[in-house]
């Protein structure tokens, strides 16, 4: 069994900064990619922001400059800074995680997600 448990989302000024913590837990044996992504009210879940297990970043357009992934291995933690919090950041976020297991089972975890909302 995994878990993937976020935690650090809330209501924010337009402008301030949040940093969201996604800590997996269980039988694992690799993590490897994660990832955050985010759904709006009436859109799909999109990807913000996604980091190999070597490091390497992927944003998206809309939060380049703004937000940064990072993780700690030693932990089974990934991050997400955010800065200059937008209205149109307002979403739910989701921690995502590609995993094998120590009975070598492969897939893709969630987290059961974490409220973020950008408003005056």
């Amino acid at each position: 069994q995994v878990q993937l448990v976020e935690s650090g989302g809330g209501l924010v000024q337009p402008g301030g900064s949040l940093r969201l913590s996604c800590g997996a837990s269980g039988s694992i044996f690799r993590l490897t990619d994660m990832g955050w992504y985010r759904q709006a009210p009436g859109k799909q879940r999109e990807l913000v922001a996604s980091i190999t297990g070597g490091g390497s970043t992927n944003y998206a357009e809309s939060v380049k400059g703004r937000f940064t992934i990072s993780r700690d291995n030693a932990k089974n933690t990934v991050y997400l800074q955010m800065n200059s919090l937008k209205p149109e950041d307002t979403a739910v976020y989701y921690c995502n995680a590609f995993i094998a297991t120590m009975t070598l089972q492969t897939g893709a975890y969630w987290g059961q997600g974490t409220q973020v909302t950008v408003s005056s």
